[in-house]
């Protein structure tokens, strides 16, 4: 027989623990909230976001820190975020390497990109620029494909670290136009491109939110992008899809995740946040100056970056078959 008096007594329990929740998203945030940044400060990772912390943190009314936590291609950071307490003070910067394919590329993840976290939106995504030293040889990107096959052991391309979108976009072009080359690790971007510059490595794949004013500058020679289509600021670069990868696209993509079991009523806060801040006209302006790249807003929401994560940890997954990529 159904007891009553303890269906009534659960339900009691169930409705203070939402009125809680809410009470507690309504006093949200009541001090600076901190996000981890996996790699090391000065990349383009952490350079997109500072940007939109300092926006976002308007809207909430309190400080965002930015948290630099570098190590293992983003791992040892993310790993910190997982383990965090839930309660929306502390939130991950994530990214294609270490949310998308890191559990293809590692044996032993100590962090389930899905099942350790909760998505709460996704920043616009970043194409890339492979770049060459100004005095290589290559003078396009069909030049270099064949500076790469005449001499297999001699290209060098530098990326930010090992599980980076520098790494992996790099790994995945050299795999597909059946390239050998040599992968050089930085910690950071700022460095790997460094190198570049002073001709101590051929070149790179950098985002295009850093890489642009060295282009500028003729600092490097810019070859081809990743995206779809030109870039409004590279008109002469072609893509790589119109040369020698027919079909291939690839941008890096990021998005802030919380520690699994930080109340919805929070994360929907911050959420709303950032949507309020990506409706400012001169903000998102100042982002594609850079070549970032906005998406439609249904693609910003929290749920839909918990889509897109489920659909690049298997997508990666089928790369890394393909090609080898593996760290460990």
């Amino acid at each position: 027989m159904l007891n009553l008096k303890n269906c009534a007594k659960s339900l009691a329990i169930a409705a203070a623990l939402v009125s809680t929740s809410l009470v507690f998203a309504q006093a949200y945030p009541s001090k600076p909230v901190t996000w981890i940044v996996p790699f090391a400060a000065g990349g383009p990772t952490d350079a997109l976001a500072r940007s939109i912390a300092e926006r976002v943190a308007r809207e909430l009314g309190q400080p965002i820190i930015i948290e630099n936590a570098p190590g293992a291609g983003g791992t040892v950071g993310t790993a910190k975020a997982a383990r965090a307490t839930a309660d929306g003070y502390t939130m991950l910067v994530g990214h294609m390497g270490y949310m998308g394919a890191a559990p293809a590329l590692y044996k032993k993840l100590p962090y389930d990109p899905v099942k350790d976290f909760d998505p709460v939106f996704r920043f616009p995504d970043t194409p890339l620029v492979l770049m060459v030293r100004k005095e290589h040889p290559a003078k396009d990107i069909q030049g270099l494909v064949e500076f790469g096959k005449k001499n297999p052991d001699k290209l060098f391309i530098s990326n930010a670290g090992v599980g980076s979108s520098s790494h992996l976009i790099a790994a995945l072009v050299a795999s597909s136009a059946g390239l050998k080359v040599t992968l050089v690790p930085y910690k950071g971007a700022g460095p790997a491109l460094v190198d570049v510059i002073g001709g101590q490595v051929d070149g790179m794949f950098d985002q295009t939110n850093t890489a642009l004013p060295q282009i500028t500058e003729a600092k490097v020679r810019a070859l081809a992008v990743t995206s779809k289509v030109r870039l409004p600021q590279l008109k002469d670069v072609p893509t790589l899809d119109e040369t020698v990868l027919p079909g291939f696209e690839a941008s890096t993509w990021y998005g802030i995740y919380a520690p699994k079991g930080t109340p919805k009523p929070v994360l929907d806060k911050v959420l709303q946040a950032y949507l309020k801040v990506m409706t400012d006209k001169a903000f998102t302006d100042k982002m594609a100056t850079q070549a970032i790249q906005m998406l439609p807003v249904a693609q910003y929401t929290g749920a839909a970056l918990g889509q897109h994560t489920e659909a690049e940890v298997a997508r990666w997954r089928a790369v890394a078959a393909k090609t080898n990529i593996s760290l460990d």
